[in-house]
């Protein structure tokens, strides 16, 4: 027997039988307007609400520095001559870049349009995806008596937390996150919902799935899972065989991910992003993780509409269909038996069932990943994917509306011709509580025609009442939405809480004096960002800059002599990327403490109790070495130890770390890509200690600072 969630949409079943009235005409006219209303509602009102809270993030703004220098023609990389991905999204960052290419408008503008756009389009897909879950009621007009009304509800939630809006137009890679959640769920519901699933729409979703790599490397395991599903599903019927097509399957899904990965290692010398190893992605914080996990749901009671659609679901949940087959007979014992039955009852895997498995599961795991790598900095941003991905069954709730059925007029079941009212199908007896008998397996006998017998629908007050339940725990849900959309969930505001975590949105907008900090000149009024300006104008032969306690001036150690014609070009060691980078030539190199775009910083080991997102910080004595400033006072900040700069230029000099360097550094030729390729791994595990003193005992080197003892 081969198992389905509801009827297929395309299945015989759909269309087929009866004489459709005027009355179930205006009832299929009715919830697909109600629908359609609700879709246009949800995403205006979300559009409406992020446009209201637009906005570019420092982090967004790293991304558009990349997009610079691709469209200068330097490259994928943050600083000239320097291959360090600094981008998590290596497919936000090509998105930006070919719409910035065909457009030619500012880059701000376009990173805020099209985070926009794919925000709305994830909220549009999550819905469709959850219409064709629920059966899609206006294709089916012969229930008569039963109409069903699908209202958004899941996807209400989503766009009411302040967060969803915060990062809707952040310039950050949550809007292509969301975007490609929806999609993948878009596409698998109709694949489960087709009578015959084509080999394109297969091929389609392995592509997608397969993007997972390149939208966010933690998303391969919701990717990962949706391209088993299909894999290991029944292929269609095809002039090539099933071995062939699920060869085409794994190409389709792996070619794009795999020739981008075989590019990154030996193009950056790091088999995943550089951030992943600057914030250690492979670490374990589930202290600060559950802290994280809090933040988010604790002030928005999130727990209480995730229960109520909970509920509400399994209230409306219909029962499962099943296409007649060929009689079964005593299961055989053993494991091998039990193996080849699993694989023969595969057809279950190309259900609706299997699909809301599949999002459910993928979603919880992803939880578990950021609850263990400690979550973020950032109010929420982390685990917006996970709420997106667990609200997508319910994204829509079908509220079924009893309607009492005349008695002088005949009614229709679900899948066979007019009958009286509340009768059962010929040929069919009731079981106890007044459905169809099940068979031996327990699921619904089939008739003497051949096909299932029919589920009767619920009547009377039954139905009364799942009705009433449902439509409460929907307008619970609403009344939730309304309170929650205007409410603060961190009130941090322009500090930093104890947790290390902000509400980033309105730590920029109190701290750059601006509403909607969107261009990058709007961070000049963020404190030190003009002063940094004005001392780079001010020293044309370049120099090291580094932040002071003033906001209005900057520490700058100047280059040693001779200065080449047009000045040895700055340097900028401070930890906003973002706002720096983009308010300073491509000439000018910007470098951080936390590693994003310095590699050196990066393999730093962890700090202990750090600050979450912000628990790597290298010392200057090391960028005063790598830079080639002067490394003598008077010239060098007074709060430099000259012993500490000498040490770290012998901790410098470590092989291992200048193999690293080189990595990123020297000329790319075919050897050095090869090179990186075979040591990309090797790279990526590779840590120093940043106080240089123990990174020279840890290399093996002698300390230049050990006084020599007397012969």
């Amino acid at each position: 027997m081969v198992v389905e969630g509801q009827e297929n949409e395309d299945g015989p079943a759909a269309g087929a039988a009866g004489p459709v009235t005027r009355t179930q005409r205006r009832i299929a006219l009715v919830s697909r307007t109600v629908f359609v209303g609700g879709v246009v509602l949800t995403a205006v009102l979300f559009a409406l609400g992020a446009w209201q809270r637009r906005w570019i993030a420092d982090d967004g703004l790293i991304v558009l520095r990349t997009v610079r220098n691709l469209l200068a023609g330097y490259g994928p990389v943050f600083n000239v001559n320097e291959r360090v991905e600094t981008n998590t999204s290596a497919a936000w960052t090509y998105v930006i870049w070919f719409f910035a290419w065909i457009t030619h408008a500012r880059l701000e503008y376009v990173s805020l349009a099209v985070a926009l756009s794919l925000s709305v389009l994830a909220i549009v897909l999550a819905m469709l995806g959850a219409a064709r879950l629920w059966g899609r009621p206006w294709t089916t007009p012969r229930r008569a008596g039963a109409p069903v009304l699908l209202l958004p509800a899941g996807a209400a939630v989503y766009i009411a937390v302040p967060p969803a809006r915060d990062y809707a137009t952040s310039g950050l890679e949550n809007c292509l996150v969301i975007c490609w959640l929806g999609l993948l769920w878009w596409l698998l519901m109709r694949w489960s919902r087709s009578e015959r699933a084509g080999t394109g729409l297969m091929l389609t979703i392995a592509f997608v799935a397969g993007l997972s790599w390149l939208i966010r490397p933690e998303m391969i395991i919701v990717g990962g899972l949706a391209g088993l599903l299909i894999f290991v599903a029944p292929m269609p019927a095809s002039r090539l065989k099933p071995i062939v097509l699920r060869f085409a399957i794994l190409v389709a899904g792996c070619l794009v991910p795999g020739l981008y990965q075989i590019f990154r290692m030996g193009y950056y010398g790091l088999p995943y992003p550089n951030t992943a190893v600057a914030k250690e992605a492979g670490g374990a914080k589930w202290g600060q993780g559950f802290t994280y996990l809090w933040d988010l749901s604790g002030p928005y009671l999130l727990w209480l509409p995730v229960a109520l659609l909970l509920v509400a679901a399994l209230l409306t949940r219909r029962p499962a269909r099943v296409r007649a087959g060929a009689e079964e007979s005593a299961p055989p014992s053993g494991l091998a038996a039990r193996a080849g039955r699993m694989w023969q009852r595969r057809d279950r895997l190309r259900t609706p069932g299997a699909v809301v498995a599949l999002v459910l599961i993928g979603g919880l795991a992803l939880v578990v990943f950021e609850l263990r790598v400690g979550g973020d900095f950032m109010h929420g941003r982390m685990l917006l994917p996970q709420l997106f991905c667990l609200l997508l069954p319910v994204a829509v709730l079908p509220v079924r509306i009893p309607v009492r059925v005349s008695a002088d007029r005949p009614a229709v079941s679900p899948d066979g011709p007019p009958t009286e009212p509340n009768a059962r199908p010929a040929g069919s007896a009731a079981g106890p509580d007044g459905r169809p008998p099940a068979g031996s397996d327990g699921r619904p006998a089939a008739g003497p025609d051949g096909r299932p017998a029919a589920v009767a629908e619920p009547a009377g007050r039954a139905a009364t009442w799942l009705a009433a339940s449902t439509a409460v725990a929907w307008l619970a849900v609403v009344v939730w939405s309304v309170f929650i959309t205007n409410s603060t969930g961190n009130n941090s505001g322009a500090n930093i809480s104890s947790t290390g975590i902000v509400d980033e949105r309105i730590y920029y907008v109190l701290n750059s004096s601006h509403q909607h900090p969107v261009l990058a000149e709007d961070y000049l009024d963020y404190p030190r960002m003009r002063a940094m300006v004005q001392d780079i104008a001010a020293t044309p032969e370049g120099g090291l800059l580094l932040s002071s306690p003033s906001y209005m001036m900057w520490y700058v150690a100047p280059p040693p002599l001779p200065i080449p014609d047009g000045g040895a070009g700055h340097t900028v060691y401070f930890l906003n990327l973002g706002m720096t980078s983009m308010n300073v030539p491509l000439d000018v190199r910007v470098i951080d403490q936390e590693g994003l775009a310095y590699p050196l910083a990066a393999h730093t080991d962890r700090l202990t109790d750090g600050r979450i997102g912000h628990d790597k910080s290298l010392y200057s004595d090391w960028v005063i070495v790598d830079a080639g400033s002067v490394d003598q006072h008077p010239w060098m900040p007074y709060f430099l130890d000259e012993k500490w700069v000498k040490q770290a230029r012998t901790a410098l000099s470590c092989p291992d770390t200048q193999a690293l360097l080189a990595s990123s550094r020297a000329p790319l030729t075919a050897t050095r890509f090869r090179h990186n390729l075979q040591q990309a791994l090797h790279f990526a595990k590779y840590r120093i200690d940043r106080v240089p003193k123990y990174e020279i005992q840890r290399c093996g080197l002698v300390d230049p600072t050990t006084p020599v003892a007397p012969n």
